[in-house]
């Protein structure tokens, strides 16, 4: 990846980071590699602003600016989905949702007054992301969301492997940028996974729901690997835990015996549909089974994973350190984690001197590089080709 600018004749607005409660380490490092690499005179504390949500008794809160930040270029990071930190309400310690997390987000927005020169959230896990259609009498909570934020003040909108990035039609006229972690995702693999091979023969692709598809699909095509499908047969006559159970999972695509297999998904909430995927992919013959999901959520716990490891449906478990990961969880032997915070600091310092980003949302030539570097052949050799 190209270092960052050298030098910063034409800013728009000073830079400034907010860090939400539960992201201190994710700014953190993102400040460090800020301020390492520009050059335009950081603060004591680089290019971190200090902001608070202070709760009352009741549960209530107010937003607070702890410095000026009239004419800034502010960037607001958040995690909606941070459970690890709490709140006191009535005397007890009550862990945060996400809802309790967007309304410090809208706080703080607030608390700005309208003096910085453009804002801009960075919010890896879209809030409310899967609930972003309507297929009977429900709310749409995402595109709503959306909509508040673009209200307020907030110009452009950074999410990463959104469920299904066409909410962003909610909000026409603001500005929504949807990343991949595909060259993340794939630079973890081959640093985890050195004995991995990289071509037709002994690798693919598997998408374990048609909702997936888009995203396998630029996995496959950039590293020239064949494609699968599992697709969801639910039973749409109950409801479970607020959705239809899937009865089984059907699937499509080439024989993956005696290959590995690369299981790419959004997300992993409770587990089980990854999980089943998995278990069947095994059966099928495959030889090892590697899952890369974004945002590792686990709402059920990790015991169910553990079993599932050691009865060996799959070998490893990429997520990201975009939301929180429980100390659990990182010390997991099944578990490899994947860095993102340089990459949005590479983000930060192109948006912030108003160019381009399309070569971050489609990084085609890092992952060539990648592959070169490796010993592995190229496949696509332009963004244009995906």
């Amino acid at each position: 990846m190209q270092a960052l600018q050298e030098s910063a004749p034409e800013i728009f607005g000073t830079l400034g980071i907010v860090g939400m409660r539960g992201c201190e380490e994710m700014t953190d490092r993102i400040n460090g590699y800020l301020t390492q690499t520009r050059h335009d005179s950081p603060g004591e504390s680089g290019y971190k602003i200090r902001a608070s949500c202070p709760r009352f008794g009741t549960g209530e809160a107010k937003g607070l600016i702890h410095q000026t930040v009239r004419g800034y270029d502010l960037y607001i990071i958040c995690d909606m989905f941070n459970y690890g930190v709490t709140f006191n309400m009535y005397g007890q310690e009550v862990p945060m949702s996400p809802d309790d997390h967007f309304q410090d987000l809208k706080r703080i927005i607030s608390a700005v007054e309208g003096r910085t020169r453009r804002v801009s959230v960075i919010m890896p896990m879209l809030y409310e992301g899967r609930q972003h259609r309507r297929s009977a009498r429900e709310s749409l909570d995402c595109a709503l969301a959306l909509q508040e934020l673009v209200r307020m003040g907030v110009c452009n909108i950074i999410t990463f492997d959104a469920h299904d990035s066409r909410v962003q039609n909610a909000i026409p006229l603001g500005g929504f940028d949807n990343i991949r972690s595909a060259y993340q995702m794939i630079k973890a693999l081959v640093n985890t996974v050195p004995d991995i091979q990289i071509d037709p023969q002994h690798l693919m692709i598997i998408s374990p729901d048609e909702g997936g598809m888009s995203r396998c699909i630029y996995y496959s095509s950039v590293l020239g690997l064949e494609l699968g499908m599992f697709y969801k047969r639910r039973d749409y006559s109950i409801i479970v835990n607020g959705r239809n159970p899937i009865v089984r999972h059907e699937f499509l695509g080439e024989d993956p015996a005696g290959k590995d297999v690369i299981i790419v998904e959004d997300m992993i909430a409770s587990g089980d549909s990854i999980l089943d995927v998995a278990s069947q992919v095994r059966a099928r013959g495959a030889k090892r089974v590697f899952i890369c999901a974004s945002f590792g959520l686990f709402c059920e716990g990790l015991e169910r994973i553990d079993r599932a490891y050691a009865e060996g449906k799959f070998t490893r478990i990429f997520t990201t350190n975009l939301i929180y990961r429980t100390p659990g969880l990182k010390s997991r032997e099944w578990y490899t984690e994947v860095d993102m915070s340089k990459y949005i600091a590479y983000i930060i310092d192109t948006l912030n001197r108003d160019q381009s980003i399309s070569t971050l949302l489609n990084p085609v030539q890092r992952i060539n590089n990648l592959l070169k570097t490796h010993g592995f052949a190229t496949h696509v050799q332009s963004e244009d080709a995906i």
